[in-house]
This record gives C-alpha cells, sequence and structure tokens, in this order.
C-alpha cells in the first residue's frame, strides 16, 4: 500500500502519516525532512528540487509507504504509482494555533521577539495564514483542489480538526474498501 497524504501546513498531515504507517506495518516519510538542507537556524536554505526527489527516491521503500507533505507541483513523479491520496483539511485558525503550539516547543525563546528565528517564525505564520487566499500564488487550497481534481486514484478527504485516532480509522476503512475492491478486480 502507497498512500500519499497532503493538505495546508499544520493541518495534521504528519501527525496521521506518524500514527498510520506502523498500523499498516509501512515506513512514514515525510517531505519536510528533505525539503530543507539542514541549518542553523532551521528552515532557511531549500535542498535543489533533484536532489529532494533522488533522496524520498531512495528513502521509499517497494514494500509500501505513508509519504505526507506537499510537493506542491515539484513531486509528482513519487506519487506517480500511489494507491489512495489523502487530502486532510483543517481550518486555518486550528492550524495557526497548532503551528505556534509546535514552534514554541521546538524553538522556545528562539521564536520571541529578539530570538534568532522570530522573523523566520513570522514569516512561516503569515506564509501558513494565506492557505485559504484563492490568489495566494504558493501552496494554497486552491492548488491543492486544482491538483486533486486531476488525479484519476481514489482521493480521501478527512477533517483535521478529528483525533489522530479517528483520522486514522478513516484512511484505514478506505484501505480496506481498496483491498477489497482491488481483489474483486482479480
Amino acid at each position: 500500500m502507497r498512500i500519499y497524504i497532503t493538505g495546508a501546513s499544520c493541518a495534521g498531515v504528519t501527525t496521521l502519516g506518524h500514527s498510520l504507517a506502523p498500523l499498516l506495518g509501512v515506513q512514514h516519510v515525510d517531505v519536510d525532512d528533505f525539503y530543507w538542507l539542514p541549518t542553523n537556524p532551521p528552515f532557511t536554505t531549500k535542498r535543489p528540487v533533484n536532489e529532494r526527489v533522488r533522496l524520498i527516491e531512495q528513502t521509499l521503500s517497494d514494500h509500501g509507504w505513508v509519504l505526507t507533505g506537499s510537493f506542491d507541483g515539484w513531486g509528482d513523479a513519487l506519487i506517480a504509482h500511489v494507491d489512495l491520496i489523502v487530502f486532510v483539511t483543517t481550518p486555518t485558525p486550528v492550524r495557526l494555533d497548532r503551528l505556534a503550539r509546535r514552534e514554541q516547543q521546538l524553538f522556545g525563546d528562539r521564536i520571541a521577539h529578539g530570538g534568532d528565528m522570530h522573523e523566520i517564525h513570522v514569516a512561516f505564520r503569515e506564509w501558513a495564514s494565506q492557505y485559504d487566499n484563492p490568489a495566494f500564488s504558493s501552496r494554497s487550497r486552491a492548488r491543492h483542489e486544482a491538483w486533486i481534481s486531476k488525479q484519476t486514484v481514489q482521493v480521501l478527504r478527512i477533517d483535521g480538526e478529528n483525533t489522530a485516532e479517528k483520522m486514522v480509522a478513516e484512511v484505514t476503512l478506505a484501505v480496506e474498501q481498496n483491498s477489497k475492491r482491488s481483489a474483486m478486480d482479480r
């Protein structure tokens, strides 16, 4: 089983992937682990696209996986043969609250006014807040919806405000239904 989970930043995409992969007995790979070069402060230098794709390809198992994150036009080849796409939708206020808590937990005073990551944090928060703006030229719901409309595999939409357990149950049910359909098609 190869599952691609995507959505807005802090929608619950990575949390879902982290919870789902062990239950399915497959590896979990997150795009963000390959998107950025390791720097201090982090998240300041993007890895070149061809290098990202190559590293992710080398990491993905032939025995199935859950891949989380957003390619936004640069990684479609990586998911050309997915069995299921999961699109997690979460209201912007909820996502921004999660973002603030996560960044505080990870970086503490570094994101506070005067900290070495303050400007990065503020810019990230501003970028993430624009996801539902149809005119936003970066990763946005409009771009995700346009991409989803072109997919030929099943797309499961789930509510990112649900608990991880409920989201996992929804995906697991879809996986079971896919398996039954595949068995009947043989």
